[in-house]
């Protein structure tokens, strides 16, 4: 807080944070702890006026005033004000520790949405497979003889595509061609979409 100004009594200097964050850069301990008697009041204010909780407001003040101390070589005079700069890093600080506190509370939130949904139900599951299983089996159905020959080699009995050509004594490209034809019948017949 400012003293009122006395007619006669010459006023204290204030500080050239510019120069000072120089001498910081450099690793001035005296020169850091007259930037931190300049700035830590206006900080702690800018960061309890965006947190509004005093101890948290401390905290993220504290870790203001250390990111100073450690990127003061980052400073450039020629791209604003010391004072600027130092506010700049104290708002994101708070406002990073704003949203910090918010992805938490929307963790937990869905954490406890999780917690409430209901059991497995399993008959439901088994339900829901066997319509997809018969869905399969009328879409593979649904595919030429030769088409549906290479589908079944390749993906039921697990077969690469070279072992498919070569028990069907048919061309590597042919079997890819079938298993290519064979399968874009059988998105369209079930309704994927990629």
């Amino acid at each position: 807080m400012r003293r009122p100004a006395r007619i006669g009594q010459e006023q204290p200097q204030t500080p050239d944070l510019s120069a000072l964050l120089g001498e910081v850069a450099k690793g001035d301990h005296e020169a850091f702890a007259s930037v931190y008697d300049a700035v830590a009041g206006p900080v702690l204010g800018l960061v309890r006026s965006v947190l509004r909780d005093p101890a948290q407001s401390e905290e993220v003040a504290q870790d203001v005033l250390v990111e100073v101390w450690r990127q003061a070589p980052r400073y450039r005079r020629e791209r604003g004000s010391a004072m600027a700069w130092v506010m700049t890093i104290a708002h994101r600080r708070a406002v990073d520790r704003v949203r910090s506190a918010q992805a938490a509370t929307d963790r937990e939130h869905r954490a406890a949405l999780l917690d409430r949904t209901p059991p497995f139900d399993e008959v439901t599951e088994q339900v829901e497979t066997r319509l997809e299983r018969e869905q399969v089996r009328r879409c593979v159905d649904g595919l030429t003889p030769r088409q549906r020959e290479s589908v079944t080699l390749a993906y039921y009995r697990g077969l690469t595509y070279r072992e498919v050509a070569e028990l069907l004594s048919l061309p590597l490209g042919t079997v890819k061609t079938r298993l290519r034809d064979g399968l874009i019948r059988l998105r369209d017949c079930l309704g994927v979409t990629a």
